[in-house]
């Protein structure tokens, strides 16, 4: 029994710092597509914008 006293702190300490590399890791993510998104928004605006000055 005193075994499993010392083992759960430590597998719970583990867990938990799997889990908040896990979430930064997501978080990370999370900004990176944004960033691509917008990226990919201002490109076609650029075209759009240069497609209407070919219009006119």
């Amino acid at each position: 029994m005193e075994r499993f006293r010392l083992i759960v702190p430590r597998v719970l300490m583990s867990l938990a710092a799997c889990a908040l590399l896990a979430s930064a890791a997501l978080q990370t993510a999370c900004n990176t597509v944004e960033g691509a998104g917008e990226d990919v928004q201002a490109v076609g605006e650029g075209v759009s914008e240069a497609s209407r000055d070919v219009r006119d």
